[in-house]
């Protein structure tokens, strides 16, 4: 690899963009593909980059046919984030299974007796407002949001700023009628029918889930869904 490519990359970590290197087997010929972009450094022919793309979604590196050459595409995809907001009992699971699954995980809660070292060992933790916290990072197609305080004064305006990133998840913690409350206190904010059908409330799979871990499961697992095959699958 070029020391000029391998500097690019660098710095495309650095900016959490995702990239794929696509070697050309034949040649050695290679180039840098943004798969959210489609854009290509030197260009690629157009099945190269979707092949690209598709990798970069199934966080999958591996050998494809493409325009009769065979092709490696090495995928560089930011690290997954989830931004847990409420450092509650369905925190503490989700969490653990959370960096299992390869997640770095956030605790958001100015509640310093719920967003604890002792309840979340090896977790960052921040005791901001949660809203002041989400407002200062870019919430990008690699990170999910999941509020679980049932308290408007933190979920709210939190959720404001997760529907006005990109955000590939967002997830709310209540039954049918807390989520029709929040949907129109939401509206009050000025959000409108497209952000607000981003919400997944309640939040996780129907798979009848009762204990916090079992939450926690159906939480990951509905993650899980929308990071591989797409909103609403």
């Amino acid at each position: 690899m070029k020391q000029a490519l391998m500097e690019q990359l660098v710095a495309d970590r650095a900016a959490r963009r995702a990239a794929v290197v696509a070697t050309d087997l034949g040649d050695g010929r290679q180039c840098i593909i943004y798969p959210e972009t489609g854009n290509a450094e030197p260009e690629a022919p157009a099945p190269v980059v979707e092949a690209a793309q598709k990798a970069a979604r199934d966080d999958t590196s591996g050998v494809v046919e493409c325009a009769g050459r065979r092709v490696f595409l090495n995928v560089f995809n930011p690290a997954l984030r989830l931004m847990i907001v409420g450092g509650v009992h369905i925190a503490q699971p989700l969490a653990a299974m959370a960096r299992s699954a390869g997640y770095q995980v956030t605790i958001i809660d100015p509640r310093t007796a719920f967003a604890s070292p002792e309840r979340f060992p090896g977790v960052r933790l921040l005791t901001e407002w949660p809203d002041e916290v989400l407002s200062s990072i870019a919430l990008d197609s690699r990170t999910a949001v999941v509020t679980l305080t049932h308290d408007p004064k933190l979920d709210d305006a939190a959720l404001r700023e997760a529907l006005l990133s990109d955000a590939f998840y967002i997830g709310c913690l209540g039954s049918r009628k807390t989520h029709d409350a929040r949907l129109e206190r939401l509206r009050g904010l000025g959000l409108g029918e497209a952000a607000l059908s981003r919400i997944h409330g309640p939040v996780g799979l129907d798979i009848g889930a009762r204990s916090p871990a079992e939450i926690a499961v159906s939480i990951l697992a509905e993650m899980t869904q929308i990071l591989r095959r797409g909103a609403r699958a």
